[in-house]
């Protein structure tokens, strides 16, 4: 178990190992080199019963995000250099392995926890993980902000896209 600072990657560890999940963490320290430019890491390679394994970005959100007033619910953006290493170790990895983005909820609000299929809970915190296939998120993201290079996935597409992580963490054969 590598130490993680970051309670949303802690938290989604916890659940794989609660879930008896197979995995191994990533150091995310050291970033690969490949060729001339370096790649950034992905934090969990999950394996599978099933034919494909997965590779795991985590992505740890507020639920809601923001204000009462101005909050936003479902955050889901990425960097563009999240989407294009996740992609680019897909290749690496190859046909058994996918890569998937899993967004993390940490739940701030009770009244909110009949949003979500299968919360969990870690450290008197409580969190919900929602996946999105790599190779999905990228067909369909718009930029959020140019200058931070960051994308995401409308609220209609993303409602389309995710997934319980236990869903795809069950079904992992599908392309």
């Amino acid at each position: 178990m590598v130490q993680r600072a970051n309670h949303y990657e802690a938290a989604f560890e916890e659940y794989l190992r609660t879930t008896r999940t197979a995995y191994v963490a990533v150091d995310e320290r050291r970033r690969a080199l490949l060729e001339d430019n370096s790649l950034k890491s992905m934090d969990f390679v999950v394996y599978s019963a099933g034919k494909t394994n997965l590779l795991i970005d985590v992505k740890g959100r507020q639920f809601p995000s923001g204000n009462e007033q101005t909050g936003h619910k479902w955050e889901n953006w990425a960097t563009e250099e999240d989407i294009l290493s996740l992609r680019h170790w897909e290749e690496l990895f190859g046909p058994d392995y996918r890569a998937v983005l899993v967004f993390a909820y940490h739940i701030l609000r009770a009244d909110l926890l009949d949003e979500f299929d299968a919360p969990f809970r870690h450290r008197d915190r409580v969190y919900a993980f929602y996946g999105v296939w790599a190779d999905d998120y990228e067909a369909v993201m718009t930029t959020r902000s140019p200058s931070w290079e960051t994308v995401s996935l409308s609220s209609q597409s993303f409602r389309e896209l995710r997934e319980p992580i236990q869903n795809l963490l069950e079904d992992t054969d599908s392309p």
